[in-house]
């Protein structure tokens, strides 16, 4: 199954989960590659505000409950509140899922490709999980600085001075906070989304990594969407 999170109480961007880019609400965006999907067979929003539920069943996904207020706190985790998705669904259908894949409304960058070439390396390896990471260039570990006592030093790795970005070794990859495709106990007896041995990485090219936590990342993907146009990502009524 599919599952998006989704709460109404976003601090960084008031929100952000439904303002629009380029006149679509940002969730819609996630919503509408979902639904393309060859693997998930059940897609679903877990949120706990109506307004946003309203704009998800506008452009087709399922949003079959309001999620509790205590699992919608600044300090409730993403796990919980999956966890709690996991269960209606699989207690309204009478079995239970294999696979649970995570797309965060945060990242209207992925394609459905992305979301199927995640999922399928997920089937495919056996692993615990498949996560989206991009490589970090500018922001390389070894050029990440502390400072102790009015000084610069080296956080965790030592930095030879003068040394070029395409020489900074190994390559650095961060989680790109758009897909966490998951067995399905690796989430509902490990709780876990990522971490164990054999989770692994699906590489997101820098362009569908935008991650829309700032005005400035809104400016952004603003930007790479006029490039990219999602025309095809229309409320169902149309």
């Amino acid at each position: 199954m599919g599952l998006t999170l989704a709460r109404g109480g976003s601090k960084s961007v008031p929100r952000k989960n439904i303002r629009p880019i380029l006149g679509i609400p940002l969730i819609a965006y996630t919503i509408g590659e979902a639904l393309r999907s060859q693997w998930l067979t059940r897609y679903i929003v877990s949120t706990d505000d109506e307004e946003i539920r309203q704009v998800a069943l506008k452009y087709g996904a399922e949003v079959p409950f309001l999620r509790p207020a205590e699992l919608s706190t600044d300090t409730a985790s993403s796990v919980s509140a999956m966890k709690h998705a996991v269960n209606w669904v699989e207690r309204e259908e009478g079995s239970k899922y294999d696979f649970v894949v995570e797309l965060m409304c945060t990242n209207p960058m992925k394609t459905v490709e992305d979301i199927d070439a995640a999922t399928e390396k997920l089937v495919t390896t056996e692993a615990d999980s498949v996560i989206a990471v991009h490589r970090l260039e500018d922001h390389h570990p070894i050029r990440i600085k502390k400072i102790v006592n009015d000084r610069i030093v080296d956080f965790c790795l030592p930095e030879i001075p003068e040394t070029r970005r395409q020489d900074l070794k190994p390559p650095a990859y961060i989680r790109s906070g758009s897909i966490y495709a998951l067995r399905r106990d690796h989430l509902m007896v490990e709780g876990r989304r990522y971490g164990s041995e054999n989770s692994r990485p699906y590489i997101l090219p820098p362009e569908r990594a935008v991650n829309v936590d700032t005005e400035v990342d809104f400016f952004i993907a603003e930007a790479l969407l006029t490039k990219t146009p999602r025309n095809y990502i229309k409320p169902v009524e149309e």
